[in-house]
């Protein structure tokens, strides 16, 4: 028998030996190496550049390979032995795929395929066969260009060097956003405005306002606003503004830099309210309940998990896995209509293992987990098992707003009550209406003065008449509120 199985042994391995594999270099440029770092593969059927597409919704190939002092000209090679998501290179699906590597030089932008100054291939049509000894070579000639940003007369980008950030990270780090003036700032030199801090979601970008001529701050009942647009990219993903172990403190740096900057150069009249959508809401609902002093007004529209006894329908602080319930069925992290499940768990913690920074759930362990004995953020749960670490949840419940609202609401009343409208679908893509309801629930307990408004629509088409309505009307009243407190003093 031993024999038998070793004249098998024999046989299978040259099959084991000749797996697919590609050979990828780089061309001496702008950048002449060496180069040690982490090198990806993305793959798409359908998208001719695969680098550029987040996998918010779609699941695609992922292969990662670490490099240690690679020069131009040299190859490395990505095989079986290549981290990689949903399978190894030999067993993915058979077929045509549009392919680009990406040499992640990880200099501080959020997607590793589009990171400023990262090296990049031009996409290439390549055919998966049965030839397990197909070889793909793979040269890099291309460098992702500097993000550049052109003003305009009422849109300004602000590049505001940040101390506490930067005495985190031991490197110079910059608060990014887009200014947007009123289209009568000029007309009235000695009139000032009020303040809209508009926040992104996940994978927004400042930069859409680059040389908008005709854009200007937003204006709710002909009252104009300075806008600022802030979208939360740091290289671990959305920093979402709050003080956090691993991306540093940004709330504080909001606070105490940006805010003092903006209305030390522009005509602010002191009244600043927030608004922000997804990962957004969560940022204005997090700065209102932990600066309730600054903020005169916060609506959180779809905010990601505000009770943590409700992240995605599982409970961190009783279940016992991300990837399934109690009854051993898989867990959704996307759905059609609040209802049909579209992507699992599994498979975001998965390719978040591959592509190693930057994407969502690696997102929230940036901002809510301590820092590892390795330098990066411990990780909410194992990436194979989906076993939750109990010991990081520990530490996640600072960031679990509705247990601190519950804990502070008595402190807090006297500075939040009647500052905080939040307005979700209750067909939420990403199920962010169930947590919703459970902080609802809880500030009734409290007869905390709070406003809830319960939509017909999902993540993307919750912005109704309604909605739009309701949200104006809520922030008009605080800032009529203000005013009069202000005429009074």
């Amino acid at each position: 028998m031993n024999k038998f199985i070793q004249a098998l042994a024999c046989l299978l391995l040259p099959f084991a030996l000749f797996a697919q594999r590609f050979e990828v270099s780089y061309k001496a440029r702008e950048f002449k190496g060496p180069f040690s770092g982490k090198v990806l593969l993305f793959f798409s059927k359908d998208v001719k550049e695969p680098r550029e597409e987040d996998f918010m919704i779609r699941i695609k190939p992922y292969f990662a390979t670490e490099a240690k002092k690679i020069n131009p000209g040299q190859k490395i090679v990505f095989d079986d032995k290549a981290i990689s998501f949903p399978a190894k290179l030999s067993e993915i699906e058979r077929g045509e795929y549009y392919v680009q590597a990406v040499w992640d030089r990880d200099l501080g932008g959020r997607a590793i395929g589009t990171s400023p100054l990262n090296l990049y291939s031009k996409s290439a049509k390549i055919k998966i066969t049965s030839n397990t000894k197909q070889v793909y070579r793979i040269e890099c000639t291309e460098m992702v260009p500097e993000a550049s940003f052109t003003n305009t007369e009422f849109v300004k980008e602000i590049r505001l060097p940040s101390k506490l950030l930067s005495a985190h990270q031991q490197k110079p780090i910059s608060i990014d956003a887009a200014l947007l003036l009123p289209k009568d700032y000029y007309k009235d030199p000695t009139k000032k405005f009020p303040l809209l801090i508009l926040v992104s979601g996940y994978g927004g970008d400042y930069h859409r306002y680059s040389g908008r001529d005709k854009t200007y701050g937003r204006e709710i009942d002909s009252t104009a606003f300075i806008t600022l647009f802030l979208d939360g990219n740091c290289r671990l993903g959305h920093s979402v503004y709050a003080n956090s172990d691993n991306n540093g403190p940004w709330g504080d740096a909001l606070v105490k830099e940006l805010i003092p900057d903006i209305e030390n150069n522009y005509r602010c009249n002191g009244f600043r309210v927030l608004n922000g959508h997804s990962s957004g809401g969560w940022t204005v609902l997090w700065l209102q309940t932990h600066y309730p002093e600054t903020f005169q007004a916060c609506w959180s529209s779809s905010p990601d998990p505000v009770d943590f006894r409700s992240f995605q329908k599982i409970n961190l602080y009783e279940d016992d896995n991300m990837f399934y319930n109690k009854n051993g069925d898989p867990n959704p992290v996307a759905t059609l209509a609040g209802y049909y499940p579209i992507n699992y768990m599994k498979d975001y913690y998965q390719m978040e293992t591959v592509q190693y920074r930057g994407s969502q759930m690696r997102s929230f362990d940036a901002v809510f987990s301590a820092k590892a004995a390795d330098g990066e953020p411990e990780r909410l749960c194992d990436a194979q098992t989906g076993k939750i670490n109990k010991s990081v949840v520990e530490h996640w419940k600072k960031y679990d707003i509705s247990l601190y609202l519950r804990n502070n609401w008595t402190s807090l009343s006297p500075v939040l009550s009647n500052k905080i409208l939040i307005t979700v679908g209750e067909q939420d893509n990403f199920l962010l209406n169930y947590p919703i309801h459970v902080l609802n629930d809880e500030m009734k307990k409290l007869n905390a003065a709070m406003d809830f408004l319960y939509l017909t629509g999902d993540h993307f088409t919750v912005a109704s008449p309604e909605y739009w309505q309701k949200g104006n009307s809520f922030i008009m009243s605080r800032y009529k509120d203000w005013l009069k407190t202000k005429n009074q003093n």
